[in-house]
């Protein structure tokens, strides 16, 4: 695996933590969460922006994006007990498969 998709990945990863601590926020109501969720975003697009040294932007910032959907249904899901629907899993599927296929 190369520099960049472990870049995009791993700001995917970060960008995922951003958003629960962002859910937290709108479930307390406790500033905090928010400020420590934005700063977890920027760190996000750090590894994003760095991982532009070694992929095409767009590539990049779609994998980026998939990723960070598909780690968020499988947060949503099992830490809130949101649910699932079919549409929504194989789009997770698709999603995943989309990124391999960018990476061949």
């Amino acid at each position: 695996m190369n520099t960049g998709i472990i870049l995009v990945l791993a700001g995917g990863l970060v960008l995922t933590a951003g958003d629960i601590f962002m859910k937290e926020w709108v479930s307390k109501n406790n500033t905090w969460f928010f400020v420590i969720g934005l700063i977890i975003y920027v760190i996000a697009l750090i590894f994003l922006s760095f991982s532009f040294k070694y992929k095409n932007i767009a590539i990049a910032s779609i994998i980026f994006v998939i990723f960070n959907v598909a780690t968020l249904l499988l947060v949503s899901y099992v830490f809130f007990h949101e649910g699932l629907s079919p549409l929504q899993i194989v789009g997770m599927v698709l999603g995943i498969c989309s990124i391999i296929f960018l990476e061949l």
